[in-house]
């Protein structure tokens, strides 16, 4: 059984989450050992819950929870549905990162997401902004290799952003060898020579291949210094690496995942931001019609001068106004302020 839930921290603030033991949940949030948005913020009191059969269906319920205002949430814990039913609009909404997961798992014939192994990763902010990379393409699988400073890390919580689900999930392990023992394909990230020679592909090509492969595939990435050791590349079967400035070949942690999470996702089943049509230009008559206004405008302010230059100047102008593709609206909006300009209102 899978619970969501809300939280009141001490600053008046809510905290929406989900987890399969409630109770031991809010116990250490209650200790503060839970790393977040709550650790700072006790004591915490609990609102609200409510349990799902699966982990897909509470983490579909903590997203709707999350996407609404403070005043739905109220509604919510009064049990006022009126409220929360004309807050919270229809309840029908896109499938989520982890929806695209579930269907991709379920069906044989596509390969499970990649997971990200973060070796020796050094800072909890840049777990925290890796996790975050990754969800926003439908990554969710976090493993992590001698974190530096332990786990959980209560920084890596709000430089997540709300990818809590990845932080929750998080596996640590002692080795590399260990945290990839379960995948068939393991690729490294780097940008330097290691004296290990592997096939080198770029993330395209990566991505590619994970998801026409059958099997887990694990992704390395190394620690914000220093990068993956020559050891840690051994253990890969092919290096990622991508075009850069050989002046300045940086990248941070967060940066490098959202590289290769982002050439995956082009292939899951994810939200893209809708299409919105463009009106069509306007009829040359509207446009000639607006040239012609600002001709004799230009002409009346002696614009044209000398005058052996106004059949050049006016070429100009010409080409310039009818580059754009201006729509009706345009034009007659551009009319408008050549109007104005040519018969100023009285203040």
């Amino acid at each position: 059984m899978f619970h969501v839930y809300i939280l009141r921290c001490a600053d008046g603030t809510y905290y929406t989450g989900h987890t399969d033991n409630l109770e031991a949940r809010l116990a250490q949030h209650q200790a503060g050992t839970f790393p977040g948005y709550t650790h700072d913020r006790g004591p915490v009191e609990l609102m609200w819950s409510e349990s799902f059969p699966t982990r897909l269906e509470a983490l579909d319920r903590e997203q709707q929870i999350k996407d609404r205002s403070r005043k739905k949430k109220e509604a919510l814990f009064r049990a006022d549905w009126n409220g929360v039913s004309a807050a919270a609009g229809s309840r029908q909404r896109v499938s989520t990162a982890l929806d695209a997961r579930s269907n991709q798992t379920e069906n044989s014939t596509v390969s499970p997401p990649p997971v990200i192994v973060l070796v020796r990763p050094q800072l909890g902010e840049n777990i925290g902004k890796a996790a975050r990379a990754m969800l926003n393409f439908g990554l969710v699988e976090m493993r992590l290799v001698s974190p530096r400073d332990g786990w959980p890390n209560p920084q890596a919580g709000p430089a997540a952003s709300g990818a809590d689900v990845v932080l929750e999930q998080a596996q640590v392990f002692d080795s590399v060898a260990e945290a990839v023992a379960d995948c068939s394909h393991v690729f490294a990230t780097t940008v330097r020579k290691r004296g290990v020679t592997k096939p080198v592909v770029t993330p395209e090509e990566a991505a590619r291949t994970i998801r026409s492969d059958a099997g887990r595939a694990a992704i390395l990435f190394g620690p914000e210094r220093s990068g993956l050791e020559t050891d840690d590349v051994a253990l890969a079967r092919t290096i990622v690496t991508v075009p850069i400035n050989p002046e300045f070949g940086s990248l941070n942690l967060a940066q490098a995942v959202i590289l290769v999470a982002y050439e995956w996702s082009k292939g899951a089943d994810l939200a893209s931001p809708p299409e919105t049509e463009l009106d069509p230009p306007a009829p040359q008559e509207e446009l000639e019609g607006m040239i012609v206004q600002l001709d004799q405008m230009l002409e009346a302010g002696g614009y044209f001068f000398p005058p052996d230059r106004a059949p050049a100047t006016r070429r100009t102008l010409r080409t310039l106004l009818t580059k754009p593709g201006w729509n009706s609206q345009e034009v007659r909006t551009l009319r408008g302020v050549l109007s104005t300009l040519a018969r100023p209102r009285q203040r």
